[in-house]
């Protein structure tokens, strides 16, 4: 634009030069853009060549028979990586020749590089076996959900990553021993938690004589036996091979875990926050920077979740009176926590009954997509139980992306544990929030993405994207969905489980509030069972600030939607808006500002 203003300047211009001279910064414009592209795209293949897991999560059938390298030595060489990536980008990229598009990748993958390279400090700030994450828990999973067996080479695959994971753990273990050095050991209620998770998965044949399947057992077995072009000789052997690696590699690596548990059980303290660490303060900080995407403190934070928790409350003594009930919010809360008519049974026909339940009310929305997206995803989505395993630390529900290739669908979990955990009245908002329009319309319509780099596609921040979900419980109320009642109080509940977070998050971390505390906090203000209560106040005890993410995204997704409104009035279209915030992927709320204000202009002419 430069070389076009000195001419321009220079001497009156021609058609035939303002042509040539508007078309040059077009085709340069392509070509930087391009080739930013090509960076973003080699860059993200180079990371996913390094991680057989995320290879497979993506259905990339590659080192099937490898785990990925979780030692200190690797973060310290994908740290280097990442240095030299970033000045790679800023070396050889001229930002201000670039599309739209590709300044939005550009200023993301600054911000995730300058970010990874800020976390290098705080890369031991956090537990790798705790009971709501860790590959105690997700290697069994990965195994069951992520390493299809289509032939005896995948039997073989999967065999040698039984016998990996032995050397894996040990990676583990010596992880966990480093923190143990830094006094950054988890409370001590994780432990028992962690304990019963480890010992689930070494139970049952072939680890010991009981009647019932090991998971890891069943998962192999019943692929093996699926098998149609592998004679019996063939399967027999990969059986007693299977057998083997269970036996000497898997339950050797849980038994060493379970020793360090027994270990680091003792020592243990009942300090739950993230301010009992070294710098923990500061370490709060960069938590909240990533979980949220603004520079909100944790006072703000926690001040927006007082005022938050306030509202939601007045909304639902609304409901309340709708219904009839005589009493305050506390004995309404009592009488949904303990009335019979809002649980399925914790039997195999209550579980049935909800997952049938829970499918009927994704289908009634799918049917009415049409008025509010115009894009919609390809990947198809089931719903499907949490495994044993992994049920009693995993939460109520939670969504699994679908593979790229299409070979695995998007996957809604429901954890049938205790019925009691997933409410009838919180069965709508949960669909939503999980399934459609919530995850698996973000999620999947971003991994569809044409014209993007990959990064984008497959990559996301938590702001965004639990923000949207948390969006998406809310919008359908306002066409006609939660017509029950107590359905629509089951929103509001979800919503103030959110707004809770805000206080509880920043109360645990920041403020040294007591995990009693907490659950006392959850029984003042909440509906929700003592089980649920645990589980949640566990959650944000393992996982610093991560919670605060879903509340911040809605209200900033709901923000610039009345923005929008206002500013465009009859030209507003809801199917628009909501194509714009999903087909630019996963970005932070600054960027999705900038993208929805340049929409208005843009429509405003």
């Amino acid at each position: 634009m430069q070389n076009r203003s000195r001419l321009l300047a220079a001497c009156a211009a021609t058609l035939l030069v303002t042509v040539f001279v508007s078309a040059a910064p077009t085709e340069a414009i392509k070509a930087e853009s391009a080739k930013a592209n090509a960076f973003f795209d080699r860059v993200f293949d180079e990371a996913v060549a390094r991680s057989p897991m995320f290879e497979a999560q993506l259905g990339i059938k590659k080192d099937t028979d490898k785990w990925d390298d979780i030692s200190d030595a690797r973060a310290l060489e994908d740290l280097v990586i990442t240095v030299q990536n970033l000045a790679e980008l800023k070396r050889s990229v001229d930002f201000e020749a670039l599309d739209d598009q590709a300044k939005v990748s550009y200023r993301m993958f600054v911000n995730d590089a300058e970010r990874s390279i800020e976390g290098w400090r705080w890369r031991f700030h956090n537990y790798p076996l705790n009971q709501m994450s860790g590959l105690h828990s997700e290697a069994p999973a990965f195994l069951i959900n992520y390493h299809p067996i289509a032939d005896a080479a995948d039997a073989r695959a999967y065999i040698a990553r039984l016998r990996g994971m032995g050397p894996m753990f040990d990676q583990l273990i010596a992880g966990v021993k480093i923190r143990e050095t830094k006094n950054i050991i988890p409370p001590r209620f994780v432990f028992p938690l962690v304990t019963d998770s480890v010992k689930e998965v070494i139970s049952g044949q072939p680890f010991d004589g009981s009647a019932k399947k090991s998971a890891l057992w069943e998962d192999f077995e019943g692929k093996v036996g699926a098998l149609k072009d592998v004679d019996a000789a063939t399967k027999a052997k990969l059986l007693a091979d299977a057998r083997a690696a269970l036996l000497d590699a898997v339950k050797p690596a849980y038994e060493r875990l379970l020793a360090v548990l027994a270990v680091q059980q003792k020592i243990a303290t009942d300090d739950d926050g993230a301010w009992k660490f070294s710098e923990g303060d500061e370490f709060y900080a960069f938590a909240l920077r990533g979980a949220t995407t603004t520079r909100m403190t944790a006072d703000q934070i926690h001040q927006l979740g007082l005022s938050e928790v306030a509202r939601i409350h007045r909304d639902m003594q609304a409901i309340m009176t709708k219904v009839g009930f005589k009493g305050d919010l506390k004995a309404f809360f009592k009488f949904i926590k303990e009335d019979p008519q809002f649980y399925y049974p914790t039997t195999p026909e209550g579980k049935a009954a909800y997952l049938k339940r829970a499918t009927q009310i994704i289908d009634d929305m799918r049917v009415r997509l049409d008025e509010f997206f115009i894009t919609k995803p390809k990947a198809p989505l089931i719903v499907k139980q949490v495994e044993p395993f992994r049920e009693q630390g995993a939460a109520g529900a939670f969504y699994e992306q679908p593979s790229a290739d299409g070979s695995r669908p998007g996957t809604y979990y429901v954890n049938t544990v205790d019925m009691r955990g997933v409410p009838i009245f919180e069965m709508e908002t949960l669909a939503h929030h999980e399934a459609i329009p919530g995850h698996h319309m973000q999620i999947a319509i971003a991994q569809e993405l044409q014209g993007i780099p990959k990064f984008r596609m497959y990559g996301g921040n938590n702001a965004y994207v639990e923000g949207w979900a948390l969006y998406c419980e809310y919008f359908p109320k306002e066409f006609g969905f939660y017509a029950d009642s107590y359905m629509d109080f089951g929103r509001l509940n979800d919503e103030l489980l959110r707004a809770v977070r805000l206080v509880v998050d920043t109360g645990i971390h920041s403020k040294h509030w007591t995990r009693d505390q907490v659950m006392q906090y959850f029984r003042d203000n909440t509906p929700n069972p003592e089980r649920d209560i645990f589980t949640e106040t566990n959650r944000y005890i393992v996982w610093p600030a991560q919670a605060t993410s879903y509340k911040i995204g809605m209200l900033k997704i709901v923000e610039l939607r009345e923005l929008a409104k206002k500013q465009l009035g009859t030209a507003f279209d809801l199917r628009q808006y909501h194509d714009l915030v999903l087909k630019n992927g996963s970005v932070p709320l600054d960027i999705l500002e900038e993208n929805v204000r340049a929409w208005i202009a843009k429509k405003k002419g």
